[in-house]
């Protein structure tokens, strides 16, 4: 099965904008796993998301340009699978978090290996190919597995707690972020460093908010959680759809 050549950039412009979904997508994701595995048999729950991802992936890899409402489903999609498969490695496999940790750390350093190899950059400004668009995919799937391993280390191997983490993850945000604008320099590296960290930053303030207050959180559930942030990511990504502010300068 081929799939049409991109005629035009597959990815948003980079702003505020994009963080913002990006971190709720990363939140939707934890507390949207967590309710699917629980509330359904997790092997099936694990198989529909994979489902759900490949569909997302194939709707995103056919059109020949971004589309704010098909790119953020696949993110989306990418938030929940990549959940599933880093937990099920510690809950199903037993193989603790520290362990899935390295493993999906040396697997995302792997991707960069070739695709910088490959195609000589690592920019996410000219995903303008096919190939650089799998090299792109597969590194966000790689950095949401190692993100939701690395904030499940914190919280409870370290036992820091769900709120604490996501306090932790708010700092070392900020690093790359202050980093890159005093600089301006390296700009590539520094992103794809926040990338990684808004994962277990979004996941540590949903786990946060879902969970029975014996382990530290709120209590509000998995499922109302993924639900209200859901809707508020339909709505953003609504706005961006219409004013199309994720692809000016193009």
């Amino acid at each position: 099965m081929s799939f049409p050549q991109p005629s035009l950039r597959k990815v948003p412009q980079i702003t505020a904008f994009f963080w913002i979904v990006k971190l709720l997508t990363t939140a939707m994701g934890e507390a949207a796993s967590d309710f699917l595995v629980a509330k359904f048999n997790p092997y099936l729950a694990v198989f529909l998301g994979g489902v759900a991802l490949g569909v997302a992936l194939y709707i995103q890899f056919s059109v020949r340009k971004y589309n704010a409402w098909i790119y953020w489903f696949a993110v989306s999609m990418v938030a929940v699978f990549g959940t599933m498969a880093a937990d099920g490695l510690h809950i199903q496999l037993h193989i603790p978090y520290i362990a899935s940790t390295l493993l999906f750390a040396v697997i995302l350093t792997l991707v960069f290996i070739v695709w910088r190899k490959t195609e000589k950059t690592l920019s996410i400004h000219s995903i303008n190919s096919r190939r650089r668009e799998v090299f792109y995919w597969l590194t966000v799937l790689s950095t949401f597995a190692l993100g939701t391993a690395v904030g499940d280390l914190m919280a409870t191997t370290f036992g820091l707690g769900y709120f604490s983490a996501g306090l932790l993850f708010c700092g070392l945000i900020l690093v790359p972020a202050i980093i890159y604008y005093i600089t301006r320099k390296n700009e590539i590296l520094w992103f794809w460093m926040a990338y990684v960290l808004t994962r277990p930053l979004g996941a540590s303030f949903a786990d946060w908010t879902s969970k029975s207050r014996s382990i530290g959180g709120l209590n509000y559930g998995d499922g109302h959680v993924a639900v209200v942030l859901a809707i508020v990511i339909l709505i953003v990504v609504a706005y961006l759809a219409v004013t199309r502010k994720d692809i000016k300068n193009r």
